[in-house]
């Protein structure tokens, strides 16, 4: 499917939703990672729900349900009001590790178990009660896409659970209590490789760079050098 047009798998023949449920997934951009992930999960609601994917919050119309996955800004309180219910999953166990790219910091921080949190957004950013919560088991091997595939099934599967039990699952949204936590938005200088240390004290830093949009570097003797990691699918005996 071309993420470029607008997805409504519900109208396709066949796929007809059960219910009059509305909904809307919202991802940030064509190019986003999440994108296959957005578009897996429109197709699973299709028989729940008259379903469509945007790329942006503008194209936001009324509904019950909107999903805000893999989404990266601010949505206006007028927008937000266009649904009964507005929801967000954050790779994190709110309230701790509210903000920017917490799957990353939490792999940085050598962290294989993590929590995901199924929430619902208002106008204080990632602070909404939450009705879900999963865990990300990792071995600590694996590089970003791998990361990511298994958080966007993890996204999916939770969004579905949400759907196939709405609207009763809003009565058990709990909020969110105890310290919270932020992350600091990542820049590409925080792709920067110690040309000193070893791999190894590195490693966790090169498995979550993106060897497109932000590779790996180091500098040495007045050079910036950039280093793409990729797991090798076989070894040498």
């Amino acid at each position: 499917m071309d993420p470029k047009d607008k997805a409504l798998i519900s109208k396709e023949p066949g796929n007809e939703p059960v219910t009059d449920l509305t909904c809307t997934v919202v991802t940030d951009g064509e190019e986003n990672w999440f994108v296959p992930y957005a578009q897996d999960l429109v197709q699973q609601l299709g028989h729940m729900a008259d379903v469509s994917l945007v790329f942006t919050h503008d194209e936001v119309e009324s509904c019950d349900i909107v999903f805000y996955l893999s989404y990266y800004s601010i949505v206006p309180e007028e927008v937000l009001s266009l649904a009964r219910n507005n929801i967000v999953v954050h790779e994190s166990d709110l309230p701790r590790g509210r903000g920017w790219s917490p799957l990353t910091w939490q792999v940085l921080e050598g962290r294989n178990q993590i929590t995901i949190s199924l929430f619902e957004a208002n106008p204080l950013v990632d602070t909404g009660v939450v009705y879900v919560k999963e865990c990300l088991e990792l071995e600590g091997t694996e590089l970003i896409d791998e990361i990511r595939a298994q958080a966007g099934q993890i996204k999916v599967s939770m969004c579905r659970q949400f759907v196939e039990n709405y609207p009763e699952i809003i009565q058990s949204g709990i909020p969110q209590t105890g310290d919270s936590t932020y992350y600091p938005r990542r820049t590409l200088s925080d792709s920067r490789l110690d040309p000193e240390d070893t791999i190894s004290r590195q490693f966790n830093l090169l498995r979550v760079v993106d060897n497109k949009r932000y590779p790996a570097f180091f500098e040495f003797l007045g050079r910036r050098y950039l280093l793409r990691i990729e797991a090798a699918d076989t070894q040498d005996p």
